[in-house]
């Protein structure tokens, strides 16, 4: 077995003494008939609170089935919220629609399961309809929930699923932006309207303002010159205000609601914290202005479906803000690949300062 830690060559890929099943030319998908059978990986074998993650050495290698498909040798891998939802079964249903819309496989066949959201790696193996990438280009990408995720060595994606990695972020740091990157993105741009030409005279309200989407959002409304209000705790306001946000408010001290409608009216309202928010946040908005709120705190398959969070905008998304915007990943921990329950456990807690990271593979290009 090679070890976790170790860049795997194509001439590698091939176990000693075992060949895949010759397939016929013009049936091939993927540039190499060789292949692994098992890889290391966290899996979950049903839907629970942390004690149901399991780590394995023999998950099944992901192999390309179309020829848009690319496997990537993961280097970390990003946590977020979604991935504690989906260890507990949220959102099961539709995912299930989504992997099998014929329902041919029996009950409980997205099993085992692995998770995890972000990913930033090299890629091994191109299928041959790839064009605009090769083998050892450092990529990054935001896995639709669908797929079998980033904490194992291996992750098969297609190819307008990922984009280049930038140059000037480690791959744990890379790891951190393309989920909230992407979420923040679809929400402020897609939902909200917004874009750098008609930013500079609005007001924005981030209702919780320190996690991973709060703190990309601020950079890319920021940049973009737009005068940003948070809600975070008091001791993150000095790591708000850092990123750029102009005004903190402490929802520790009385009800938030209250602070807040003492300031003037906000053109849109970003609701990272979901709750009885919605009941009062309406009435912060400019009336007859076109204001909008948008939550992520709705069901996050109709987040998906509705924001279009998983639907290849890496290139515009996270592309775009790292590169031409200089968006910085915000990374609050970073755990080993042995310490994936200790890194959800983190998550549960909540107050985040950023991302949680995993470090699944050492090393790089």
């Amino acid at each position: 077995m090679t070890p976790a830690n170790t860049l795997v060559p194509r001439r590698l890929l091939l176990p000693f003494g075992k060949a895949c099943a010759r397939v016929p030319p013009s049936r091939r998908v993927r540039t190499s008939s060789r292949c692994l059978d098992v890889m290391p990986a966290w899996v979950i074998d049903k839907y629970g609170s942390n004690d149901v993650l399991r780590f394995t050495r023999n998950a099944s290698f992901p192999s390309i089935t179309y020829p848009n498909e690319v496997v990537v040798k993961v280097f970390a891998a990003g946590l977020n919220p979604l991935d504690v939802s989906m260890r507990g079964g949220y959102g099961a249903a539709t995912l299930s629609m989504k992997r099998d819309p014929l329902s041919i496989t029996v009950s409980g066949g997205e099993f085992p399961l692995i998770l995890g959201r972000d990913v930033s790696g090299v890629i091994m193996e191109c299928g041959l309809e790839v064009k605009y990438f090769q083998e050892r280009d450092e990529v990054w990408a935001a896995i639709p929930p669908w797929k079998q995720g980033s904490l194992a060595e291996f992750v098969v994606l297609s190819a307008n699923e990922i984009s280049w990695k930038p140059k000037s972020l480690s791959h744990t740091e890379a790891a951190a932006i393309p989920y909230v990157a992407t979420t923040a993105w679809s929400a402020l741009v897609n939902t909200g309207g917004l874009r750098k030409e008609n930013c500079g005279n609005k007001r924005i309200l981030i209702l919780g303002g320190s996690g991973g989407v709060g703190t990309f959002a601020i950079q890319l409304l920021k940049a973009w010159g737009a005068h940003v209000t948070v809600t975070c705790s008091q001791n993150a306001e000095q790591f708000v205000r850092g990123l750029g946000a102009d005004h903190a408010v402490d929802y520790t001290d009385g009800p938030v609601e209250v602070s807040l409608s003492a300031l003037e009216k906000f053109d849109l309202i970003l609701d990272n914290v979901g709750g009885d928010t919605e009941r009062w946040a309406l009435g912060l908005l400019k009336p007859w202005s076109g204001s909008k709120y948008v939550t992520l705190v709705t069901p996050f398959m109709q987040n998906t479906d509705r924001l279009g969070v998983a639907d290849g905008m890496m290139q515009t998304a996270a592309t775009v803000a790292s590169k031409a915007l200089k968006i910085r990943a915000v990374v609050e921990e970073t755990f080993s690949f042995s310490q994936v329950p200790q890194a959800f456990e983190k998550l549960e807690k909540g107050h985040a300062r950023g991302k949680t990271v995993v470090q699944v593979s050492t090393g790089g290009s």
